[in-house]
């Protein structure tokens, strides 16, 4: 493995594979009873919400548990999937809100004090060579906040040199010239020594993060905290990724590398601490896993499973047995079992005499230590792996978030637990409407067999001939038609759905409802709206960043400054999530910019404004890229020396020269003029349409002769 490699074998206090390791097990191991007595008890501590979460699954999808019962009235069997539809809004909202700026929410800055390096590093090429003391310090600039530099996902070395290798070259003429602390002059050039630490470390995680699929696993967590209530992903762990790689003749020859990886936890497969009501009071978490043959035998390539044990769990058998909820989950429940091998992978405490009786050997700087945390893997009552945890500090690699925060529960409170009592009502009233609106649409029958003659088929259906008693008096067949009051129940269906709005913080119109009544059917009554409801999403999304992305974050934080080799990525930084950020940056940080615009594009203040900075946090503002958007200054040059040209070359307007009178003789009646204000036409003038006969002018310019017999103005009375 190369140096540069991420190693953490070296760092590895593991439990050893031996030909004895079967036997082994059986007789002297106390951590299997351990860790499946901690399972138990999980299991049992989980009871309700497991209860829940199939009442949620039932209404997303559409389904009548068994303790909803029907009685011989109730025909209609139909269910209004509205949970469906609001936690598919909240889950897409979360999704909108996390991806707005199609990258990882989350970034790596340095702290506000960084330790170990200088806060600041200053040069000043005008400052006299007697004023520049002695003090030299050998470091490279680093950037700053809102550079614009921020290096998306999948940047490469080459390019962080194009954006900070200018400045860098420029400054190593004066590497002995630096000196520590900010400026003293307007001509001083101020470094962060931290940034450029800050910015590499950004860019690994964020390539990580990528190469694990972490936004796939992301959104996966996402649907269950909307449907559930809790959301979980499991990582940084380490794994053995394989890499294609062909040879010069074509062979195909691997390459393995260890690397960190995420992956998101069903809550289902997800068993903590019953004492617990977080990540960060919890001493353990089991989590069960469903394997088939081919994927226990890959745990093989894995570094420090037990090889011999695992062909020993292969060949006493399948074990899995399914929970008594699967079946509710699945649209296939067969009644054999399942060619499955259950798992359980442990994190957490152990007592450190338990890990000296398994014969792993500690080292003297943990002997002192009571409890230590390990990672434990156990199938068919064997121990198939056992290591203590590599990764300081010691955390459990499991994260949480909670859709709705339950203080005194682990598990948190979603969409369909909300709404679960009005999504009750609703099919109540819409089966009530639906059976009454069978009923009112067709007749009931009344029929008074003693004037039928006996015997006869009462059934109903187009030209039935019924038979009468020979002289029987009085109406045979009485047809009834049920009142209809499905109106009524619609009113109260439509209640239930307005109390729906309420209870998730989703109104209606947010997912495309239309016929909303009350506030929304205003303008000002939808902004309400829509604001309460962004004032719900905030809470749920400063829920996923304190109890996913920032430890998430944290975890491949010091994951690197353990594993990694690169110097350049190490310094005194954090981890910040950027999830809250983003959604407030869009709706507030947008209307301040362009506040701002319009402020300073008076001439008395266009000067001292940095517009081209301005215009790019308007574009970021807006999810945009302000590479693609924007001009920097040079292109920016060109472009308003292209639009003067552009201005210069349109046609400009002539002035105006004497209007000339239209051609009253024109057919066509545009005459070539414009029209104004004028004395109106008298009869026998020329021109005049009420002329019987229009002459041509008499010798001298006197005016023809009209006809004997003229025609009254147009308009005029007689």
């Amino acid at each position: 493995m190369a140096e540069e490699e991420i190693m953490i074998e070296d760092d590895a206090i593991a439990l050893e594979d031996t030909e004895d390791s079967v036997t082994e097990d059986s007789d002297v191991s106390g951590i299997i009873p351990f860790v499946v007595d901690r399972y138990s008890r999980s299991e049992d501590y989980r009871y309700q919400d497991e209860e829940r979460w199939l009442r949620a699954y039932r209404n997303y999808r559409g389904l009548y548990g068994p303790d909803v019962q029907f009685t011989e009235a109730e025909k209609s069997r139909v269910f209004i999937k509205v949970t469906k539809t609001k936690t598919l809004a909240a889950y897409g909202q979360i999704v909108d809100v996390l991806f707005a700026n199609q990258r990882f929410p989350l970034s790596v800055e340095p702290t506000e004090l960084p330790e170990g390096v200088v806060e600041d590093v200053s040069f000043d090429p005008k400052e006299p060579e007697e004023l520049r003391g002695e003090t030299a310090l050998s470091t490279s600039p680093y950037g700053f906040a809102g550079d614009g530099n921020d290096l998306e996902p999948g940047a490469t070395a080459q390019t962080l040199q194009e954006k900070l290798g200018v400045v860098q070259n420029k400054l190593e003429p004066v590497q002995d010239k630096l000196k520590e602390g900010p400026g003293k002059t307007p001509t001083a050039i101020t470094f962060s020594p931290a940034m450029i630490a800050a910015k590499k470390m950004q860019k690994k995680i964020h390539d990580q993060l990528e190469e694990s699929g972490a936004s796939k696993h992301l959104r996966n967590a996402a649907f269950e905290m909307a449907l559930f209530g809790t959301g979980v992903m499991k990582g940084p762990f380490a794994t053995d990724k394989e890499y294609p790689n062909w040879g010069d003749d074509g062979e195909y020859s691997p390459m393995f590398k260890t690397v960190p990886q995420v992956e998101h936890v069903s809550c289902w497969d997800f068993y903590p601490d019953p004492d617990a009501n977080n990540m960060d009071e919890a001493q353990y978490v089991i989590q069960r896993h469903k394997m088939s043959r081919s994927q226990l035998r890959s745990l093989k390539k894995r570094p420090y499973f037990r090889d011999a044990v695992i062909d020993e769990c292969i060949m006493i058998g399948e074990n899995y047995t399914k929970k008594y909820w699967e079946d509710d989950l699945s649209d296939y429940a067969p009644e054999h079992g399942i060619d499955r091998f259950e798992v359980l992978e442990y994190w957490g405490m152990v007592d450190t005499e338990m890990v000296l009786d398994q014969g792993v050997e500690i080292p003297d700087e943990l002997q002192d230590f009571d409890e230590l945390q390990a990672n434990i893997w156990i199938c068919n009552n064997k121990l198939i792996r056992m290591v203590l945890n590599p990764f300081k500090p010691s955390k459990i690699p499991y994260h949480a978030a909670p859709y709705e925060l339950n203080p005194y529960s682990f598990f948190g409170i979603g969409i369909a637990e909300n709404m679960d009592d009005t999504q009750t009502l609703m099919n109540g009233f819409m089966r009530m409407a639906v059976d009454n609106a069978v009923l009112s649409g067709n007749l009931i029958v009344e029929v008074d067999e003693t004037n039928l003659v006996p015997g006869q088929d009462l059934s109903l259906y187009p030209g039935k001939i019924f038979r009468r008693q020979g002289g029987a008096p009085g109406q045979a067949i009485f047809g009834t038609k049920f009142p209809n009051v499905s109106s009524e129940n619609m009113m109260l269906f439509d209640k239930a759905r307005v109390l729906a709005d309420e209870s998730t913080g989703f109104p209606s119109f947010a997912h495309g409802q239309t016929g909303v009544s009350g506030v929304g059917r205003t303008a000002s009554g939808i902004s309400m709206l829509m604001g309460a409801a962004q004032g719900s999403t905030k809470t749920v999304i400063k829920n996923v960043d304190d109890y996913l992305l920032r430890p998430l974050g944290e975890g491949f934080f010091r994951f690197n400054m353990q594993f990694d080799f690169d110097k350049e990525i190490k310094g005194d930084l954090e981890v910040k999530a950027r999830g809250t950020e983003s959604l407030m940056a869009n709706e507030v940080r947008s209307q301040r910019l362009m506040q701002f615009l319009q402020i300073a594009s008076s001439p008395a203040l266009a000067p001292f404004a940095k517009f081209q900075y301005v215009i790019r946090e308007i574009a970021k503002s807006m999810d945009l890229d302000p590479d693609k958007v924007t001009n920097n200054m040079d292109e920016a040059a060109l472009q308003a020396e292209i639009m003067k040209g552009f201005q210069q070359e349109l046609p400009q307007p002539g002035p105006q020269g004497p209007q000339t009178a239209a051609n009253p003789l024109d057919p066509t009646g545009a005459g070539g003029g414009t029209i104004g204000t004028g004395q109106a036409p008298v009869p026998g003038e020329q021109g005049f349409s009420g002329n019987g006969q229009v002459q041509a002018p008499q010798a001298g310019g006197q005016p023809p002769q009209a006809n004997d017999q003229q025609q009254p103005p147009v308009g005029s009375v007689q």
